[in-house]
């Protein structure tokens, strides 16, 4: 054995006791439906869609605050969230506004 190594052997080291805090949840959802991206951004000021840069739309949810990525095929990521409750809360509101999108065109 090195000298080195045998006297690493006695270094001692500091108890490290981590404190956590949940910050960001990043959870996923499937409405199970196909959903028209450039209808619902044309519907809400909140939503951006821009198909050339990203093939999701992108909706800022202001209370809890946090962003949903709605997809055509129906899934959407929440992120930002800070509680399962917030992450619920974020996409019922997702879910209002492509209940009332598709109440509005349903006619059409």
């Amino acid at each position: 054995m090195t000298r080195f190594s045998s006297s690493a052997r006695h270094v001692k080291h500091p108890v490290l006791k981590p404190t956590y805090r949940v910050v960001n949840i990043v959870a996923n959802a499937d409405l199970s439906t196909e959903l028209d991206l450039y209808g619902l951004a044309k519907l809400s000021f909140d939503i951006d869609y821009e198909p050339e840069q990203f093939p999701g739309a992108i909706f800022k949810v202001h209370e809890p605050k946090s962003a949903l990525l709605l997809f055509k095929n129906g899934k959407i990521i929440c992120t930002g969230a800070r509680t399962t409750a917030d992450v619920k809360r974020a996409i019922d509101q997702a879910v209002l506004l492509i209940k009332r999108y598709k109440s509005q065109t349903k006619g059409k």
